[in-house]
Parts: structure tokens; C-alpha cells; sequence
């Protein structure tokens, strides 16, 4: 649970500026982790196959992780924000209530997969996708354009492959995957800490 607000106060670092949209993501990442624990799972997890792959992507990785890009976006078009918006930091913040919650129901099973590895993809996640809406919108190109609309759908697909292959205890396939999911995010450190230094 801690690894979120860590890489938030990190990249908050780097980008500097003003951030208005934090108080709407907390508020509405508390409120939504709340209707999620209520309402359980979507899906049920079965055993090791594609029941649990679905699972993964829908329940474990990208509800959690893809509710803010929608939310995010809905209040960009309401104009509900302010100054300087950063989709990255808006969904790390959104995170931390559903990781806190999370982080109580999965700590009975003592599940390394689910208490380190889940935050760890939710962040990919985050900064991935930020990264992508960065690139595809500064200095817009239809190359651009095809990498990011390819890259950002994705982006959650591989997440959610890389929690099966660990929980169906491929880890070598699960590793390969985990990297693969980090090089956006890679990325967007680098340009983060690239712009702070211009």
C-alpha cells in the first residue's frame, strides 16, 4: 500500500506545479474502494485457467486501476478541474484508498502476489497510460496517435497476463511481462526528471 503514495510524492517531485484534482481523488477513490468492497468481486476467481485470467483483468487489475481514466476524463469535459492537471498523480492518489482497503482483505491470505505485486501494477498502469496521453497529445503526430491508441488498451492487458502468470507460477514468463509493463513507465520518470531539469 505504501509503494503509492511513495511513487505519488516522487513524481509530485519531479513535475512540480500545482495539483487541484487531489482532493476529487482522494474523495472519489474512498468512495468508489468502499462500493468495491461491498459489492465483492465481478467475476469469480475458479482455479488457474482463463476464469482466473479474466479475473485478474477485470477485478484485480483493471476496475482498480482504469475507473479513474474514466472519471478522470469525465471531469476534464465537466470542467471540474482547476490549474495543472496530471492524470498520472490524479490516479496514484485515486489508489490509495482501494489499496488500504485491498491491502486488509488480501493480508489474511499473506499473498505476495496480491499485497506487492497488484500496487506494483496498478502503478505501471498509472504512469503508463499518463505517459502515452502525454506523448500522443504534445506535438501531435498520427504516428503518435497509432502507437498510443495501440499501446494504451494494451498496456492493462499485459498487466493483468503478468498477475496470471505469476499466480499460475510461471515467473519467468511473469517477470518478462512485469518489465514489459514498466518500460512506459520508465519512460515517464525519465521525462519527468528530463523536464525538471530543463
Amino acid at each position: 500500500m505504501l509503494w503509492l503514495p511513495l511513487i505519488y510524492f516522487l513524481r509530485r517531485a519531479f513535475i512540480g506545479g500545482s495539483f487541484t484534482g487531489g482532493v476529487w481523488a482522494l474523495l472519489l477513490g474512498s468512495i468508489t474502494a468502499f462500493v468495491q468492497f461491498f459489492l465483492g468481486d465481478l467475476i469469480s476467481p475458479g482455479g488457474f485457467g482463463y476464469t482466473r485470467a479474466l479475473y485478474g483483468f477485470i477485478d484485480i487489475i483493471c476496475i482498480p486501476a482504469l475507473i479513474p481514466l474514466f472519471i478522470y476524463f469525465l471531469m476534464i469535459l465537466l470542467r471540474r478541474f482547476q490549474g495543472d492537471i496530471d492524470f498520472g498523480s490524479f490516479v496514484l492518489l485515486w489508489l490509495i484508498p482501494t489499496a488500504a482497503l485491498r491491502a486488509l482483505s488480501w493480508s489474511a491470505l499473506n499473498d505476495p502476489v496480491l499485497l506487492i505485486l497488484v500496487p506494483l501494477l496498478w502503478t505501471a498502469l498509472a504512469a503508463g497510460i499518463s505517459f502515452f496521453v502525454k506523448w500522443m497529445t504534445d506535438n501531435f503526430h498520427v504516428i503518435k496517435l497509432l502507437v498510443s491508441v495501440i499501446c494504451i488498451p494494451a498496456l492493462p492487458v499485459a498487466a493483468a497476463v503478468t498477475y496470471w502468470a505469476f499466480f499460475s507460477q510461471q515467473t519467468f514468463l511473469g517477470y518478462c511481462l512485469l518489465i514489459v509493463t514498466f518500460i512506459p513507465f520508465g519512460f515517464s520518470v525519465y521525462l519527468d526528471i528530463a523536464r525538471r531539469e530543463n
